[in-house]
C-alpha cells in the first residue's frame, strides 16, 4: 500500500516538515519513492521505521546516531553487530537519564509532601524564606522553595 506524505505525516505525528527533513538528512533506512507526478511515495516499512525514529528521538537520541543507525540499516546484512553496539550505547545513556529523572522526582515529590502538609496546616508562610527577608529586609524576596 502506497502512502502519501500527509497520510505519513497523521501515522506518525511527524510534521510534513519533519518527514522531509528526515529523508534530506539522510535519516530514511531507505530511498523514498516518487510517483509520476514527483510526489513522494511511502511504505508501510517507511511507517514502521518513522515511528521507530520518532522513539529515539523522543529517548534523546541524536540526529547523527539515528543518521549513523539508518546508514548501518541500508548497507544491510552484516552491520547488524554495529547496530546492536550503537543500541547499547543508546540504551545505556537512557537508563542513566531516567535515574537522574527519578531523584529529580523523588526531591520534588519530597517536596510537595513537605508543602501539602504545611498548607494544610496553614503553617506554609516563611517556608524557606531569604535569610533576610525573615528578618524584616524590605529589598530581598522571599524565595518560597522550602
Amino acid at each position: 500500500m502506497e502512502l502519501g506524505i500527509g497520510q505519513v505525516a497523521e501515522r506518525t505525528g511527524m510534521s510534513v516538515h519533519a518527514l522531509r527533513l528526515y529523508e534530506r538528512e539522510g535519516l530514511m533506512a531507505g530511498p523514498v519513492r516518487r510517483d509520476a507526478g514527483g510526489r513522494r511515495v511511502y511504505t508501510e516499512w517507511d511507517v514502521e521505521w518513522l515511528l521507530y525514529c520518532a522513539k529515539f528521538r523522543a529517548s534523546g537520541m541524536p540526529l547523527a546516531t539515528i543518521r549513523k543507525f539508518a546508514d548501518l540499516v541500508r548497507r544491510g546484512p552484516g552491520t547488524e553487530p554495529e547496530r546492536l553496539e550503537l543500541l547499547r550505547e543508546h540504551q545505556e545513556q537512557v537508563v542513566a537519564r531516567i535515574a537522574e529523572l527519578n531523584e529529580c522526582l523523588d526531591v520534588i515529590s519530597d517536596k510537595v509532601r513537605v508543602y501539602g502538609e504545611h498548607v494544610a496546616r496553614g503553617s506554609a508562610a516563611g517556608l524557606w524564606s531569604h535569610p533576610a527577608a525573615a528578618a524584616g529586609s524590605p529589598e530581598d524576596p522571599v524565595y518560597g522553595v522550602r
